[in-house]
């Protein structure tokens, strides 16, 4: 089973309970979701001129939670401009997260979803950097596609490492016990994981945290730091002193200024942790 699999995988057995609930208000609510499931789950190739247009039908639905909602078709505009058009976009992803969403999907859609999250943490991360005032924000792959070999790589290391950030953030409560382990395993088992995914995750789960590790994976690259960050925030629901203070300790770790760690913290509708 490969990343994209295990990590859509993952999200569709909900590591925290709120997980999809901030996935819909990061993507801007009900009206713009069926849109993106629409247009970018089969149609786009009937559409023609900027992604802005394409969403402009769906912008008011979403606007109000503080997420990405009406600002989603500035932000692919942004980044088709920045990667050359939106065919280097990683639009069927998204299309497939939103879907699932709404409540659609299966188990063969689990390398869709994974990488619909990888693209929409991308969105995020771009969109968080943008609005600090980092005018040179790079496009994140997973919302670019990858276009070599060596991005192809890069992006597995990638969704590897939020894999592993979304773990250990579910971990600073010190709650993962063998019943939990096994919980999130069968569940992962139910939704197509073969044994070698399955077994990754366990082995996973019941290591110790490796908070270091991860930041120095980082390497203090800002939109893998942002993209890290809402990752986590997807993994915990941030209601015990514990996790408050883990993903404080992650925003420093990474560089994060809190500019950009609250403008992902609105996008997911929470208030400042």
């Amino acid at each position: 089973m490969g990343l994209n699999d295990l990590l859509g995988a993952m999200m569709q057995s909900g590591m925290a309970p709120s997980s999809n609930q901030r996935m819909q208000s990061a993507m801007g609510g009900r009206g713009l979701l069926e849109s993106l499931s629409g247009l970018f789950g089969g149609q786009q190739g009937q559409s023609g001129g900027g992604l802005g247009g394409l969403l402009s039908g769906a912008m008011g639905s979403g606007s109000g939670s503080g997420g990405l909602g009406g600002m989603l078709g500035s932000v692919l505009n942004q980044a088709e401009q920045a990667v050359g058009g939106k065919q280097n976009l990683a639009l069927g992803g998204l299309g497939a997260l939103a879907g699932s969403l709404l409540g659609g999907g299966g188990k063969s859609m689990g390398g869709a979803l994974g990488g619909g999250v990888m693209a929409l943490l991308g969105a995020m991360a771009f969109r968080a950097l943008k609005d600090s005032g980092q005018e040179q924000a790079q496009v994140p792959l997973g919302l670019a596609k990858p276009q070599t070999e060596s991005e192809v790589q890069e992006l597995e290391q990638r969704t590897e490492l939020v894999l592993r950030a979304m773990i250990n953030a579910a971990k600073s409560d010190g709650q993962i016990d063998q019943n939990e382990v096994q919980r999130l395993v069968g569940k992962l088992k139910d939704l197509g994981a073969d044994g070698a995914g399955s077994s990754w995750m366990a082995a996973e789960l019941q290591k110790p945290m490796e908070t270091e590790a991860l930041l120095a994976e980082a390497n203090n690259r800002p939109d893998l730091g942002a993209e890290i960050y809402a990752a986590s925030l997807l993994a915990v629901e941030v209601d015990t002193p514990a996790e408050k203070a883990y993903l404080e300790q992650l925003a420093r770790g990474l560089g994060l200024p809190a500019e950009v760690t609250q403008r992902i913290e609105q996008m997911i509708g929470l208030g400042s942790v």
